[in-house]
């Protein structure tokens, strides 16, 4: 069945909202003081990141795809994939929709976050920092990690045999990028997932919030997207 732009990218904003929602929940979980899970661990994140992409991939893969993320947009769309007329309106319902996700995570959290005095905890809930304060180590680990996403992605799906079991080896495949390459930076691999809860975090009134690290900020957009870009041409000229 054919939908329509506007209901793919309806799709696209609830099921990115649903990634940052259950992803960043998870990181809350864990970072936020009080919680059940306070200090529960990365694996705990690693989890909850890996079902979060997961879930709305199996959920709308048949309506829009469900690439919930800008760099795997624009990586299709270079490599002839995906109509570049509609990349425009897929990136901002991403966007949008890894906002409103944000926003339900802050209100879930809300006593958490008023207890909460590590202004970096806080930050690292919304968005990405690199651990060792290095845009080059940062974009390093962002490039190398969305490389490896977008090419588990499009080499698990290439075969059209059986997109269920394609979305749950990508849910799996995530959850172990964060927990092997994602201690350096959060990680993004997600333009969408970074800059829009980024926004928030700027915008709202946290008492302790420190700086939003906008000086960063362009190093989760910029490398996603090259190492999307490289992955698919990767595939698309050697192996497809």
């Amino acid at each position: 069945m054919h939908y329509s732009l506007f209901i793919r990218c309806i799709a696209e904003f609830v099921g990115t909202a649903i990634m940052v929602g259950l992803g960043n929940g998870s990181v809350a979980n864990v970072e936020l003081k009080g919680t059940k899970g306070y200090q529960g661990g990365w694996v705990l994140i690693g989890f909850g990141y890996g079902i979060g992409v997961m879930i709305p991939a199996l959920m709308f893969a048949t309506i829009s795809g469900a690439q919930i993320n800008p760099a795997m947009t624009i990586g299709a769309a270079v490599v002839g994939n995906f109509p570049w007329h509609e990349v425009l309106p897929y990136i901002i319902a991403q966007l949008l929709g890894a906002f409103v996700g944000q926003l339900a995570v802050v209100i879930a959290y809300k006593p958490y976050y008023d207890r909460t005095t590590d202004a970096e905890a806080i930050l690292g809930t919304f968005s990405t920092i690199d651990a060792a304060g290095s845009s080059l180590n940062g974009f390093v680990n962002e490039f190398l990690g969305t490389f490896l996403l977008v090419l588990g992605a499009v080499a698990m799906t290439a075969d059209k045999v059986d997109s269920r079991a394609d979305f749950i080896g990508l849910g799996f495949l995530v959850m172990c990028l964060v927990v092997s390459l994602g201690g350096a930076t959060g990680p993004a691999l997600n333009p969408a997932r970074d800059i829009a809860p980024r926004i928030l975090h700027a915008i709202w009134p946290f008492e302790h919030k420190g700086s939003s690290q906008f000086g960063y900020a362009w190093v989760p957009i910029v490398a996603p997207i090259a190492g999307a870009i490289a992955a698919t041409v990767l595939w698309k000229y050697v192996f497809s």
